[in-house]
C-alpha cells in the first residue's frame, strides 16, 4: 500500500513539475504574469471610476518630454488626457502600445489627448520605443518621480503600466491599473468625460486605497 501510495505521489509531484515548466517556459509571459525580474509592480487591469462629485481639485504638472520640450497641464485644459504611465522594458507596457496608439488616432481633434509618463528611462530609449511602436504622442521624461508624486491619492498610478484618464477640468474620472487589455473599455471611459458625452459607468467600481504611487 505504502509502495503505491509513493509511487503515486511521485506521479502527482511529476505532473505538478511538468505544469510548471509549461507556465515558466517563456521568461517574458512570466514576467508579464508577476512583474519578476523588471521591477514593476503587476496590475490586475482593475477599472477604478471617480464620481464626479469625487473627483476635488484639478491636478496640475509639468514636465519635460522626451524631445526636450515643456509639457504642462495647461496645454490640456478643455480636453480628456489619457495619461499612461510605462517603461520601455515593462513587458505589458510593450503589448499595449498598438491598442494606445490606435485610440489615440481615433480620438485626434475630438476633444482627447494621450500622453504617456516614462517613470525609468532616459530619453533616447523613450524615443527609440516610440520609433518602434509608432506611438505619436509625446512622453515626459518621469525619472525624479514629479509626476507619479502630483497624482498620488486615490487613484495613484501604483502599477506600472496604469492609465488615467482626467476629465476636461484636468480631475482624475479613472484608472486601470495593469495592462489595458481591452480597449473598449478605455474608448468607453474616455467617451463618458467629453463634454457632452455619454454618462454612466462603464465597469463596476472599486476603491483604490489611497497611498504613495511605486513605478518599478
Amino acid at each position: 500500500m505504502r509502495s503505491r501510495l509513493r509511487i503515486a505521489l511521485a506521479a502527482t509531484l511529476a505532473v505538478a513539475a511538468l505544469a510548471l515548466a509549461g507556465c515558466t517556459a517563456d521568461p517574458l509571459a512570466q514576467q508579464y504574469l508577476d512583474g519578476s525580474n523588471k521591477g514593476y509592480i503587476s496590475g490586475d487591469g482593475t477599472v477604478t471610476e471617480v464620481k464626479e462629485r469625487d473627483r476635488g481639485e484639478p491636478v496640475s504638472f509639468t514636465g519635460t518630454d522626451e524631445k526636450g520640450d515643456t509639457v504642462s497641464s495647461a496645454d490640456y485644459v478643455g480636453q480628456v488626457l489619457v495619461l499612461n504611465f510605462w517603461y520601455a522594458g515593462c513587458a505589458p507596457c510593450r503589448a499595449e502600445a498598438p491598442d494606445l496608439e490606435k485610440l489615440n488616432g481615433e480620438f485626434a481633434g475630438k476633444g482627447a489627448e494621450f500622453l504617456g509618463v516614462n517613470v525609468r528611462d532616459q530619453a533616447a530609449t523613450a524615443v527609440s520605443f516610440a520609433d518602434t511602436y509608432g506611438i505619436s504622442y509625446p512622453s515626459i521624461i518621469d525619472t525624479d518621480g514629479a509626476m507619479q508624486y502630483a497624482f498620488a491619492g486615490t487613484v495613484a498610478p501604483n502599477a506600472v503600466p496604469t492609465t488615467l484618464v482626467l476629465d476636461a477640468e484636468g480631475r482624475v474620472a479613472a484608472r486601470i491599473l495593469g495592462r489595458v487589455s481591452d480597449p473598449t473599455i478605455l474608448e468607453t471611459l474616455i467617451k463618458s468625460n467629453l463634454p457632452g458625452g455619454e454618462s454612466g459607468s462603464t465597469a463596476p467600481a472599486t476603491t483604490a486605497p489611497a497611498s504613495t504611487p511605486t513605478a518599478g
